[in-house]
């Protein structure tokens, strides 16, 4: 894969500093990997913002209308029209939120749980085949790679 050349705001002097490059190239492959294993995803029929804005509600449990837009990083007119369709096609429900009149929860039904299940199990089987293509010595050292990015990941819900 050919590598990206540094955002100007990065590409400082003729040696890039070894984390920025690294930093760079992990950026890059990340967004290919994801690209490419989640390229099945409108197979149910669901776009992909309702799609993200479901994995939100599924994996991060029950949320408000506004902080949903807010972790979507959508205005909160797009968000409603994103969670009416959610709501039409049965994947996620609304009830008030008690003390708050204004306010509306918003909970994935089991039919969007399932819905994700799915992606989710297409998006690993599609991963897992590329994987078993590498030998066992470069799987030990994702395997590994994988153990610093969870790390990371940790790192930042402290």
């Amino acid at each position: 894969m050919p590598r990206r050349p540094l955002p100007a705001a990065l590409a400082t002097g003729d040696q890039p500093d070894p984390t920025i490059e690294l930093a760079n190239r992990l950026n890059s492959a990340a967004i290919h990997l994801l690209r490419r294993i989640s390229r099945d995803d409108g197979e149910d029929g669901v776009t992909g913002a309702r799609l993200s804005a479901l994995s939100v509600l599924v994996y991060g449990g029950p949320q408000t209308l506004g902080a949903l837009a807010r972790r979507e990083r959508v205005a909160t007119p797009t968000m409603t029209r994103i969670v009416e369709a959610l709501v039409r096609d049965g994947l996620a429900d609304r009830s008030a939120v008690v003390g708050d009149r204004r306010s509306v929860l918003l909970t994935v039904t089991d039919d969007g749980r399932a819905l994700m299940e799915r992606g989710r199990a297409r998006r690993i089987e599609r991963l897992a085949g590329e994987l078993a293509a590498i030998d066992a010595e470069r799987q030990a050292d994702l395997a590994r790679a994988v153990d610093i990015l969870e790390l990371l990941e940790a790192d930042t819900k402290e």
